[in-house]
């Protein structure tokens, strides 16, 4: 076999969905590369991974794990991500800076379509990838059909490594299809090298002969030896799948099951041999690497140790003290765990963390010139899920907010906010589990109490009809007085219009100094109408009025417009309005036919579906529907979907609402109000 010996330290990112047991295969590798003596466990809560007491407390993945280790010499950094989709803003950046990522799938045909998103993301950067099919240990598991299944949500071809030797149903080894060597399975020791079970060798002849021909495709050598029945070398199999591998060609496929420790070592093996170092990866980010560069990929704020910039060394050497983008670096180190070292210096390849680098973002490439992004550095997810939340004690209301900064800079997917219509303080989201998260890590780390709730639907009123107002402020109390009296004509705008004020005043009635009082008093009206939300789509005119020579003021005179509007609007016909959106949702096609039960459940209406472009297998349905309807859309969007459905939204425009259920609005907000 033909090896190349590696000199950088490489970076593995090891995704997959909820379940599919990637902290397990981490654990067992960390045994098998000697950093840990026993394998923890997620139900004991004592995996080096997942050591935040938000992961601890729901037994899941809920930041990435970064653990360096060395095998055989060789030095790497595996990059555990959570499996929720909900956080997979974490699995988009390390995906991004690893040479490979390793996705771990389940050996059930039915969920193999959860990795699809993991798989298109993949494909669409060119970030090379294996496919582990964990959990091979159970009887009923079928390597074929979780292969064909597998095949329809890959762009790329998969090219199987190896074919499973199974004894009374269950499947207790594998035959290498490079090496043709079979290998049986031992409970948490190295598998032992067998003899070829006879009752394997058709199989495994019928599964190297796709594997070659898969690699055929790519090479005209190779193509021509099949085709005389020439048999390859292994050195020229080798090759043909390091370089396939590299170039993103093809998928590698392999399999076992992590808590056994079965199968481990040979994907070890597999990682080791091909794949590519470091200038491959700054060459797919068009990062030039000859000179001294850093691309960070996550923010941590740790506590005593401050802010820490996680970054992979693309090109140079990083050495403490340096300036890096107008930043002196404060400390280099080196994570295992929760757990970090201190380091002289960074090298091409290595992962680090770089202290107190204040000014530096995630997604920022690190330079002695600065000043610089990775223009391909994935852009973060769209918003799918808010709450309103402030302190429980409102003396730790700047707290929160400066705190949320913290969080919302480690984790690009989150946003938060005013809302400019209810005036809460929104946190975005990816879901009720990823913002639930949130509020724990601003408890447990930040010792911040929160209280959250539903936001609140930015509803509107308008008018039906016009109508004429004659309203008077008039008020004595010693000395000057006040008075205004104003004649305003208010009448409705189409939809979308805004608020229009002009004046037809004539001869003075109301001198023109007093004539913005005027259009101030219905502006500071109009935030609060009869039913109680913001007036939208009206004009006031000012008509007439009258003046005192002495009493009357600015001020009276924008009493008396509000006077006016509070006396005329509730003849104008107030009418509710809530906000309607347009919402582009996508899923697996074998689950559009659901689509229309959730979007006329939520009183939406479909406009029209069609392939998605860019996703075989795959549409997009596009309806509009009420913004009220949307708060929780996307959990029951992902629970038919096994997860994998998504949406994207905007606001298209406002429409009346009547009824019951506009009663029920009206009456929500009298009673808040009172």
């Amino acid at each position: 076999m033909s090896t190349k010996n590696q000199s950088t330290p490489r970076i593995a990112a090891i995704v997959g969905p909820y379940l599919s047991g990637k902290t397990s295969l981490l654990e067992s590798m960390l045994v098998a590369t000697g950093v840990v003596h026993r394998k923890g466990s997620i139900r004991d809560g004592n995996t080096l991974g997942d050591s935040s007491r938000e992961a601890r407390d729901r037994e899941m993945g809920t930041e990435v794990n970064i653990v360096s280790t060395d095998y055989l010499g060789d030095q790497w950094t595996f990059l555990d991500c959570p499996g929720s989709v909900e956080l997979s803003q974490d699995a988009i950046h390390a995906m991004t800076i690893a040479d490979i990522t390793v996705v771990v799938a389940e050996p059930d045909p039915k969920k193999s379509v959860t990795i699809s998103p993991i798989l298109k993301a993949l494909d669409a950067a060119g970030i090379p990838h294996m496919i582990f099919i964990n959990k091979m240990d159970l009887s009923e598991s079928s390597v074929r059909q979780t292969m064909e299944s597998l095949q329809n949500v890959s762009a790329h071809p998969l090219v199987m490594r190896e074919v499973p030797i199974r004894e009374e149903g269950a499947i207790v080894g594998h035959v290498d299809l490079v090496s043709e060597r079979a290998f049986r399975w031992r409970e948490g020791k190295p598998s032992e090298l067998i003899q070829l079970p006879e009752g394997t060798i058709d199989r495994e002849q019928g599964a190297r002969t796709e594997m070659l021909e898969s690699l055929a495709d790519f090479d005209d050598t190779l193509l021509e030896e099949l085709l005389e029945d020439v048999i390859p070398s292994t050195d020229e199999v080798y090759s043909n799948l390091v370089r396939d591998l590299q170039s993103n060609l093809i998928v590698p496929v392999f399999f076992g099951s992590a808590e056994h420790d079965n199968g481990v070592v040979r994907l070890l093996k597999a990682l080791r041999h091909e794949t590519a170092e470091v200038p491959a990866t700054a060459e797919r980010l068009g990062i030039d690497t000859s000179a001294t560069s850093a691309l960070v990929f996550k923010t941590i704020h740790a506590g005593q140790v401050g802010k820490l910039s996680i970054a992979r060394v693309m090109g140079g050497t990083i050495t403490d003290g340096m300036a890096l983008n107008g930043e002196r670096v404060s400390g280099i180190y080196h994570m295992t765990g929760p757990k970090t070292d201190k380091l002289a210096r960074g090298v091409a390849g290595d992962m680090v963390a770089l202290g107190r680098m204040d000014t530096v973002h995630t997604g920022d490439l690190l330079t002695e010139k600065g000043g610089a992004r990775c223009a391909l550095w994935p852009k973060p997810l769209e918003p799918l899920f808010s709450m309103a939340v402030h302190a429980a004690d409102r003396a730790d209301e700047v707290k929160l907010s400066v705190n949320l900064q913290k969080i919302v800079d480690e984790d690009t997917s989150l946003s938060f906010g005013h809302d400019g219509d209810t005036g809460e303080l929104l946190l975005w989201g990816q879901g009720e589990i990823h913002l639930s998260i949130v509020l724990a890590r601003l408890t447990n780390r930040y010792n911040v109490s929160i209280t959250s709730a539903r936001p609140q639907v930015p509803y509107k009123e308008t008018i039906q009809k016009p109508t004429s107002q004659h309203s008077r402020h008039k008020k004595q109390s010693g000395g000057h007085g006040e008075f205004g009296d104003v004649h305003i004509e208010i009448k409705p705008l189409p939809r979308g219009s805004g608020f229009d004020f002009s004046n037809t005043v004539t001869g003075g009635a109301v001198p023109r100094q007093y004539i913005p009082a005027v259009e101030t008093g219905v502006k500071e009206y109009l935030p609060r109408g009869p039913l109680g939300f913001s007036v939208v789509d009206l004009a006031v005119t000012l008509t007439d009025g009258q003046h005192h020579a002495v009493d009357s003021s600015e001020m009276a005179f924008k009493k008396a417009a509000q006077q006016a509007m509070r006396e005329g609007m509730p003849n104008c016909g107030p009418v509710l309005l809530e906000p309607i959106c347009t919402v582009t949702i996508s899923m697996p096609d074998e689950f559009t036919s659901n689509i229309q039960r959730l979007v006329s459940g939520r009183r939406g209406h479909i406009l029209g579906f069609d392939a998605k472009e860019g996703w075989p297998g795959w549409d997009e349905v596009q309806a509009h529907i009420p913004q009220v309807e949307m708060h929780d859309m996307i959990i029951e969007l992902r629970s038919m979907t096994q997860g994998v459905g998504t949406f994207a939204w905007a606001f298209d425009h406002l429409q009346e609402l009547s009824g019951k259920l506009a009663d029920n609005v009206v009456s929500e907000r009298q009673n808040a109000a009172s």
